[in-house]
């Protein structure tokens, strides 16, 4: 599984800043993420799919081995 946050949020236009004020989501915790240091449990991705207006589908990439 990964996480596409960098990428939805660029196509959103979206500064890290921002994104944080909107999902309550710290700006390190987001920093973290997009650089694949952290795997955010399901209730911040739901925070930030929110806030990028986005669905669940759309940020997370699943894949099989």
């Amino acid at each position: 599984m990964e996480i596409l946050l960098w990428q939805v949020r660029q196509e959103k236009n979206m500064s890290i800043r921002a994104l944080a004020e909107k999902s309550g989501v710290s700006k390190s915790e987001i920093n973290a993420i997009e650089n694949g240091e952290r795997i955010p449990g399901i209730d911040v991705v739901c925070q930030l799919a929110i806030a990028l207006d986005v669905t669940l589908e759309d940020l997370v990439l699943y894949r099989k081995n």
